[in-house]
């Protein structure tokens, strides 16, 4: 059984958590400023939803 913190969550849901445009996320990524994804598959790719959470708490806390 996967704990919520193993979830792995797809790019619509990221951005509803976290609202950037798709193009500055992918740039975010590439500077550094986002977490990696996961690869799925050849295609496919997710995000640790602990990651994410934890972006969200440190843009909380910079504000």
């Amino acid at each position: 059984m996967d704990s919520p913190s193993a979830r792995l969550i797809r790019l619509p849901e990221v951005l509803q958590l976290y609202p950037v445009s798709r193009s500055s996320w992918y740039l975010g990524i590439k500077t550094g400023k986002y977490p990696k994804q996961v690869k799925l598959g050849e295609r496919s790719s997710a995000w640790r939803e602990s990651d994410i959470k934890k972006l969200i708490d440190d843009a909380g806390a910079a504000k």
